[in-house]
């Protein structure tokens, strides 16, 4: 048993927020039935390279514990059969550009017409209300809108994006979050209702310090590089063969840090004395502190360091995070079984259960793979599968 075993989702979603979303609540055992377009499926099956056995690298991780039908939802015939599925599940999620799939009377009213308790979320790029609606979302985009590009990078430099999709992901994880206070809610009062959530608002809420300074000062903060915006040192700082993270980011740390490595004379140094003069010198501050730093290698410096109590840590490379003890320790990289890529390998479930674990219980989905069982669950005969496959209204896996 997981958490979310026996809720049933239908998920019409593609390419990364929509799908993070439902591999969230997949992760902890929901039926995430996902609806794919007959035209090849999601369009993250075809994101890459690399390739692995016709799929891109991408989807064998975003892909798992899901069950992949193919409708065209274009056709009433599409249509009615997704309506139909809504009328026997707890939620419905789709990332579908703004209005489409309500042109194909799939929209929230519609859904709600069949399962007035359904919990229907929607992920876009700006929100269902404002100026900005009906606008196609992508994440670079919104992570330049809500300022995360103004900040990130180094002082001087073009604009730099978060590597990580960020907005996609974290609307993703803001979407499951709602569903399930929306679900938790449902559960005390039989009502559904309509989760709304979007890239732009997902980047906003992440830019919590800031914000703040925003709010208080009435100044737009800048990049900083690895720097902190109210702390220093809170950063990378150069080690002689690379660099390392270290947090001094209250007059403690920063007093054992400066004992530890053996420069005492920072802690009487005027400029330094506290946080607000650090932060003013930083650029000094940095220089001294990589004279002696790039006197040693990252090993050297970590070992005194931590025995020091002060905090601080490599920075690995994505090789260097799945050799790390503590990533293998909590299971944070799984390995998959697929029917025709083989054994994979799956980011792990970020979240532990004492009682009810999340838990991989399927691979990655081939396209239309599972279009007759789920069918079949939903109450269609093999006559009436085969029927909607000669319309081309389905397709199943010995189709593609």
């Amino acid at each position: 048993m997981q958490p979310l075993t026996g809720v049933r989702v239908i998920d019409v979603t593609q390419i990364m927020a929509g799908p993070f979303c439902t591999m969230l609540l997949g992760d902890m055992g929901a039926d995430i039935i996902k609806i794919e377009k007959p035209d090849g499926g999601d369009d993250v099956r075809r994101s890459g390279p690399p390739f692995v056995a016709g799929e891109s690298a991408t989807f064998l991780n975003i892909g798992r514990n899901k069950r992949s039908v193919v409708i065209d939802m274009k056709r009433p015939e599409g249509a009615e059969i997704v309506r139909g599925m809504a009328r026997d599940a707890e939620i419905f999620v789709q990332n579908l550009r703004p209005g489409r799939l309500e042109g194909f009377g799939l929209g929230y009213e519609n859904i709600r017409a069949v399962n007035p308790a359904i919990v229907y979320a929607t992920i876009t790029g700006f929100g269902r209300t404002g100026p900005y609606k009906d606008k196609p979302g992508f994440d670079l985009m919104a992570q330049g809108l809500s300022g995360i590009m103004s900040v990130t990078g180094h002082p001087g430099q073009p604009p730099v994006k978060v590597s990580v999709p960020i907005t996609d992901l974290n609307a993703g994880l803001f979407t499951a979050y709602g569903i399930l206070a929306a679900y938790v809610n449902r559960l005390r009062t039989g009502v559904g209702q309509h989760v709304d959530s979007s890239l732009m608002e997902a980047g906003v809420a992440y830019t919590m310090w800031e914000s703040a300074i925003y709010f208080t000062t009435g100044r737009s903060p800048g990049p900083n590089g690895s720097a902190h915006q109210i702390s220093a040192p809170y950063q990378a700082l150069p080690v002689s063969d690379g660099y390392i993270t270290v947090g001094g980011a209250n007059q403690r740390n920063w007093q054992r840090f400066c004992r530890a490595i053996d420069r005492t004379d920072l802690i009487s140094d005027s400029r330094f004395e506290n946080n607000a003069g650090r932060m003013a010198n930083r650029p000094a501050l940095e220089e001294e502190l990589g004279k002696t730093l790039t006197t040693q290698p990252a090993a050297h410096w970590l070992t005194i360091l931590e025995e020091a109590g002060v905090p601080c840590g490599p920075i690995n490379d994505i090789s260097q995070v799945y050799a790390d003890p503590q990533v293998i320790a909590r299971d944070m990289v799984v390995e998959v079984e697929h029917p025709t890529a083989g054994a994979i390998r799956n980011v792990g479930i970020p979240v532990k259960f004492s009682e009810t674990p999340g838990s991989i219980r399927r691979p990655p989905p081939r396209f239309a793979e599972h279009t007759e069982e789920v069918l079949g669950e939903f109450g269609y005969s093999p006559d009436e599968i085969d029927s909607l496959r000669s319309q081309g209204i389905v397709k199943t896996l010995q189709d593609v």
